[in-house]
């Protein structure tokens, strides 16, 4: 939206400036951009005597403000205090009438601008560093999706170290970023002794000796678990089938930051002993870790023969990666050579296959690549025999920024999952590349598993990021491997256990499917019910599934449900005579872990009270819908709420939070799957099939592989305003009393103090609701594709 002082500020910019050599002008559309800053940038320096201007804020730059002074009430240049109110109405503050005149509105937004920055806000003048912190596009306050523990600890950076040579002021805005990580390295180096002119943000052999001398652990106290503490809550939360742990920046070593350290430790397979010993300090500051910790797996171009893997194993290398195919001329031999997976396995190791045909550019990423890259990858992993379920790894093998990832990389990985789906999802795909590239391809096209390229972290994409939750290698260092006369290049990768456990002898030339186990495991019980021959079939195996968590008046199922709670009877006639029971299996689609109890809940609420309609009715069937995605929908919105501070839009919460695989939310990809497949499960039962044949059909055949298309046309009639409506309707009300008395009930109990969705006015409510209905339609889509070959169209 254009705001009229900025504009304000791009006409007189560029009409003070236009004939002054070397200036750029910038765009006259009210909008912040870099272009602005950079104009106001060249302004300043013209005005400081500087005869070649640039768009960098650099050296010469800061010390003629230096000799200059501070900016404030007595400059008489009133360009240069133009620049600065000008600047601050490109910040959001109000700078003043545009007069030249650094008066009361002047003093006071600086004033406030430096209290949002952690800065002493007494001090109203401009000082260099102020005036460089002006002319970038960092925020002091916080924004969509940051966190408040961040943003504290971003301020203390600022009011602790401003007086540091080195140190510029940092954004304040609530999310880790390359800047921050490099101010927190600074602080760091500061503090163990590394003179200022030195202090590069660098992880270099001076710091990582200073953070040998300084472990930290339970009981310790004062400036070095603050930075400990700080670099903690940088890499957020720590999700383990625990639960999402995460910690508070603090001065003193308690036994919730030890819990925490644990928790990392685990997830990043470090020596677990809560304490932060140097492997953690690494671990938490750079994507390389400590190079030299135990790695377990390595990935090569070059080829393994029996000898070298039996060398590697006893190197302690039991993984290793290699890749199904290379570009023409086929010069460098990196692919997979006959024989060599035999050779592999008999040497003992495993191996994960890796897909890249150059994946070096940007121009290397579109969707017709990713759809081709797919195809190609599909036929090569049939020809080496790999197995169903299989995790192949799409390499990007450059630093994509976050603008190349929305731009190409998210939609080469969406033709990606359509070439594998085309050709039935015989296997997973997996990422390659930095933290950034795998979180958000995880999240936004729902690669399996995570390859990290941590070596690089000079990236950009791995400066200020956090491990993506579903990494499975993560590659630290590059180097030569001898043994014997023999030597050649190898990247070594730890190894995450219970993640991609890469492919063994067994997994090689086998036709059986990975749910088979899950399949034959719901026909015993079926055939069960069959023999306890009393009620309903169906019923009966639903209800034994979703059994203990989805029955009891406690959970709200038995009101849900009108019942009194699952047989008793029936359960001891299973346990005496039917199948062990599994709680969970591998989705074929997507390689997640799907939770039994909550897909047969679902089914089961649709199979008995149906699916409401797109208005309120009390006498539709809203109950089934609450038992899957309404109910799901309903706590995630209490979960907005209770994280407003940092998403005012509830669409930018949708888009951060729903139906992810990198983030802590109510509301998982896997949440998502289970509501759909129940729901489609459920409206088959309905229409005569039994849970056997429903679930062989949905799962076991190709039904999984439309999944969200499906849901959509049979709950939404296959539109987006009519799932808009069925969703308000599901939270504002439905006029049945059991679901609506449910919703009320989901909302107080996940959190106080929030407004009920039928109070919240539609101008607050409609963002979400479209966060919801934009989440489904972006998977239906990639449904959509899966059908469509690589012609042209779009």
């Amino acid at each position: 939206m254009a705001d009229a002082k900025v504009l304000e500020a791009q006409q007189w910019v560029n009409a003070t400036y236009q004939s002054v050599p070397y200036y750029n002008p910038c765009p006259e559309n009210g909008k912040t951009g870099w272009a602005t800053m950079y104009s106001l940038t060249r302004a300043l320096q013209y005005e400081l005597g500087i005869e070649v201007l640039s768009d960098a804020f650099g050296p010469t730059t800061m010390a003629r403000l230096t000799t200059l002074g501070a900016i404030g009430p007595d400059t008489s240049n009133g360009n240069i205090v133009n620049i600065v109110q000008y600047a601050l109405f490109c910040k959001g503050y109000w700078g003043g009438p545009g007069d030249g005149v650094y008066g009361t509105d002047t003093a006071s937004a600086i004033g406030q601008l430096k209290a949002d920055a952690g800065l002493d806000a007494s001090d109203t003048d401009v000082q260099p560093k102020v005036f460089k912190s002006l002319l970038t596009m960092d925020a002091y306050v916080l924004l969509s999706g940051g966190r408040s523990e961040v943003r504290e600890i971003q301020r203390w950076l600022n009011g602790r170290y401003l007086d540091k040579s080195t140190f510029f002021i940092v954004p304040c805005d609530g999310h880790y970023s390359r800047d921050v990580q490099q101010a927190l390295m600074k602080a760091i180096q500061y503090e163990i002794g590394i003179p200022q002119d030195q202090a590069t943000g660098n992880f270099g052999p001076g710091t990582q000796q200073g953070l040998r001398d300084h472990p930290v652990m339970q009981g310790s106290s004062g400036i070095f678990v603050q930075l400990f503490s700080a670099a903690c809550v940088f890499n957020g939360v720590v999700l383990s089938s625990t639960g999402p742990y995460n910690t508070t920046f603090k001065s003193f070593f308690d036994a919730a930051l030890a819990t925490y350290v644990e928790e990392f430790q685990r997830f990043s397979v470090l020596t677990v002993n809560g304490r932060g010993d140097y492997q953690t300090w690494a671990q938490l500051l750079v994507s390389t870790g400590d190079p030299d910790r135990p790695a377990h797996a390595c990935d090569t171009r070059f080829h393994i023969s029996e000898n070298r893997a039996r060398a590697l194993v006893a190197s302690g290398y039991y993984t290793v990666g290699r890749y199904l195919d290379e570009d023409e001329p086929k010069n460098l031999q990196k692919e997979i050579q006959a024989g060599e997976l035999s050779a592999i396995f008999a040497g003992g190791m495993r191996v994960f296959p890796i897909s890249q045909y150059n994946g070096r550019g940007l121009e290397d990423f579109t969707y017709s690549q990713g759809f081709e890259h797919a195809i190609r990858a599909h036929a090569r992993a049939v020809g080496y025999g790999f197995n169903r379920g299989t995790v192949i790894y799409f390499a990007v093998d450059y630093d994509a920024t976050d603008e190349e990832i929305t731009s190409n990389i998210v939609p080469y990985f969406r033709g990606v999952q359509a070439g594998l789906s085309r050709q039935g999802k015989r296997y997973l795909a997996g990422v390659y590349g930095s933290r950034n590239v795998c979180s958000r391809v995880s999240d936004e096209t729902y690669a399996r598993y995570s390859f990290v390229s941590g070596m690089s972290w000079g990236f950009s994409g791995n400066l200020g990021f956090s491990m993506p939750a579903n990494w499975s290698f993560n590659q630290i260092k590059e180097f030569s491997y001898t043994t014997g006369s023999d030597s050649f290049d190898l990247d070594r990768n730890v190894h995450r256990p219970f993640s991609d456990q890469g492919v063994g002898a067994e997994n090689i030339g086998a036709t059986g499917t990975p749910i088979e186990h899950f399949l034959t495991y719901i026909d015993q019980l079926q055939a069960t019910a069959a023999a306890y021959a009393r009620g309903d079939a169906n019923r009966l195996v639903l209800d034994f599934l979703r059994y203990p968590t989805y029955d009891g008046e406690r959970s709200g199922w038995n009101t849900l449900l009108d019942t009194t709670g699952v047989d008793q009877e029936w359960l001891e006639y299973v346990k005496e005579n039917g199948p062990q029971r599994t709680t969970v299996f591998i989705d074929p689609g997507y390689g997640v872990e799907i939770n039994v109890d909550h897909l047969a809940a679902t089914a089961c609420g649709v199979y008995a009270k149906g699916s409401g309609g797109m208005s309120a009715n009390a006498s539709a069937g809203w109950r089934g819908d609450f038992g899957g995605w309404g109910g799901d929908l309903t706590t995630f919105y209490a979960d907005w709420w209770n994280n407003e501070d940092e998403y005012a839009s509830g669409y930018a919460f949708c888009m951060d939070r729903l139906a992810k695989i990198n983030v802590v939310s109510s509301f998982s990809f896997g949440d998502l799957v289970e509501d759909v497949d129940g729901y489609l499960i459920g409206m088959a039962l309905r229409g005569g099939s039994t849970v056997k044949a429903a679930i062989r059909g949905h799962l076991g055949g190709t039904g999984y592989l439309t999944r969200f298309r499906q849901f959509l046309t049979k709950r939404y009639n296959g539109s987006t305003t009519d799932a808009t409506a069925a969703a308000r309707v599901l939270l504002r009300g439905t006029l049945d009393l059991v679901t609506d008395a449910l919703g009320t009930a989901a909302v107080q109990t996940q959190t106080a103090g929030a407004l009920p969705p039928s109070a919240l006015p539609a101008s607050k409510l409609d963002p979400f609701l479209k966060g919801y209905v934009d989440t489904i339609q972006n998977l239906v889509n990639q449904d959509a594709r899966l059908a469509r070959r690589r012609t042209g169209r779009r």
